[in-house]
């Protein structure tokens, strides 16, 4: 199976094949500020398995709350930010749920963990099921 995703004004297209890795919640403040929300939601799926459709995303980098480098993909142009590549994930890309196409894809799929739950905004229950982990790992 094969997915679809964009960016905001839809320059940059990416898509993904196969299953993900993982599929959870980040509670971390980097995770927060670089979605403008409370947490975001990822798909962590092989890199062998993700490519880019059209567009060149910018990037930046930074040392996030793990100590590991990450670097956020992002639309120079609307600003979304597409995916996430970094030491935490090795051969891996973390894509932003939120850009997927389908809008029933996130209805169909429940997360199976939330990342730094212990930073969950207090008016944010936990996922029924989902493992709750204080960090990365």
């Amino acid at each position: 199976m094969s997915y679809q995703g964009g960016c905001f004004c839809n320059k940059i297209r990416m898509s993904y094949s196969g299953e993900p890795n993982a599929h959870v919640l980040c509670h971390c403040l980097d995770c927060r500020k670089i979605s403008g929300s409370s947490y975001s939601n990822n798909l962590v799926v092989p890199e062998n398995n993700f490519k880019i459709v059209s567009g060149t995303p910018k990037t930046i980098s930074k040392v996030a709350d793990t100590g590991k480098n990450i670097t956020s993909h992002f639309c120079g142009d609307c600003g979304t930010t597409l995916y996430r590549t970094g030491g935490s994930f090795p051969n891996a890309v973390i894509i932003k749920a939120g850009i997927l196409d389908d809008p029933e894809w996130p209805n169909k799929n429940i997360p199976k963990g939330e990342l730094f739950a212990s930073e969950r905004v207090k008016w944010a229950s936990p996922i029924d099921g989902a493992a709750q982990m204080s960090t990365m790992s």
